[in-house]
């Protein structure tokens, strides 16, 4: 960034933006070409007092970027004289019609998409570093655990979502069984609709409907929740006053989800083989008894084994984006709506990415 008219610092909460020189016609094209490259990820205060000559154009720009930037964030004109704000009022008062803006091609469309996934996934990782090394911190010092928190968590993300997790489990076991009786039935070979629905619900479809579920649910609660103080600037304060954040917003919730996710997914095993049992009675007539004598022959342990390993990293998935995106809430009430949408297909696509991986890596091994 060409430093001669325009400068910028930073601290926790603002962006300074230092305007020095002549803005003048001849200087507009550097000008803007610096201003380009301002980002909106915090609030702008904007210091006009080093400009040392100015006309219509430089106005002009100024007036054009400062809406640009009004539009992403809150920005504060600090340092104007009065012939400034004399040029400022005179000009901004007949402003009658702008040019509209030149359209971005495809080609752009996808170059500034493709550097924004990439500085996503620099600020993700650089979040999972600052986690681990809470966390390891944490464990040196348990004294440090915020149970209290924790259990608020468990019971907010696990006990409140029974009832949802119950109810998709049940029909997802349904759906299984109704759809696997018409193709068994062609063969004469009801009865392996128990190890469809057991196998399936236990070792899959039980933990990754089950992480879906949360994500949609307590993930997205999580970027509100953090996005909302974010907002309020009482993340700023926990900072002030010597609290670390990590510590005390992410810890809490990434353990009560790693702790509640496998209860759930037992759950949901045990609902989603009961939907099955009923779907496999009244479309195949087969009996509970029936249906619970050929799971105990076919459902191994391992299988539960094998599904419940997956729980605590889907746990941390979804904790951790959902931490991750209210953290990036920026200061209007929009921006908490946009980070919970990404919050959720971030989750929901990491779940089934990773439930692919975890696939993979059982069937290398034989599992």
């Amino acid at each position: 960034m060409n430093g001669q008219f325009v400068k910028l610092n930073k601290d926790q909460d603002h962006l300074y933006i230092i305007s020095i020189g002549e803005w003048t016609l001849q200087s507009v094209r550097q000008i803007e070409k610096a201003l380009t490259q301002v980002p909106y990820d915090r609030k702008i205060i904007w210091d006009v007092s080093g400009v040392s000559d100015f006309d219509s154009a430089g106005v002009l720009l100024f007036i054009e970027y400062l809406e640009k930037f009004e539009k992403k964030t809150t920005v504060k004109v600090i340092g104007c004289n009065s012939a400034q704000k004399e040029m400022y009022d005179l000009l901004r008062s007949h402003i009658v019609e702008r040019i509209p803006p030149r359209k971005d091609g495809f080609l752009e469309n996808i170059g500034k998409t493709t550097v924004e996934v990439y500085h996503d996934m620099k600020d993700f990782i650089s979040f999972i570093g600052q986690l681990f090394v809470t966390m390891f911190n944490t464990f040196l010092n348990p004294k440090n655990i915020r149970f209290k928190e924790m259990v608020y968590h468990i019971y907010h993300s696990g006990f409140n979502a029974l009832l949802i997790v119950g109810l998709t489990a049940f029909l997802v076991g349904m759906v299984i069984a109704y759809q696997g009786s018409v193709q068994l039935a062609k063969f004469g070979a009801d009865i392996f609709i128990v190890d469809t629905v057991g196998i399936s619900m236990v070792r899959e479809l039980g933990p990754m409907i089950t992480a879906i579920v949360i994500a949609g649910r307590s993930g997205s609660a999580y970027t509100a929740e953090i996005g909302a103080m974010k907002i309020t600037e009482e993340i700023s304060a926990m900072r002030t006053m010597g609290f670390d954040p990590y510590n005390f917003l992410v810890l809490p919730r990434i353990f009560a989800l790693m702790i509640a996710l496998p209860l759930l997914i037992f759950f949901a095993d045990l609902i989603g083989i009961l939907g099955g049992m009923v779907a496999s009675q009244m479309q195949l007539n087969i009996s509970f008894g029936q249906f619970i004598d050929r799971l105990y022959e076919v459902l191994e342990v391992k299988h539960y084994i094998l599904g419940m390993i997956k729980g605590p990293v889907f746990a941390f998935l979804i904790a951790a984006v959902g931490c991750f995106r209210g953290f990036q809430v920026s200061d209007n009430t929009e921006s908490i709506g946009l980070h919970t949408t990404a919050s959720v297909v971030n989750s929901i696509f990491l779940v089934i990415a990773f439930d692919a991986l975890f696939s993979v890596i059982y069937t290398e091994l034989n599992l």
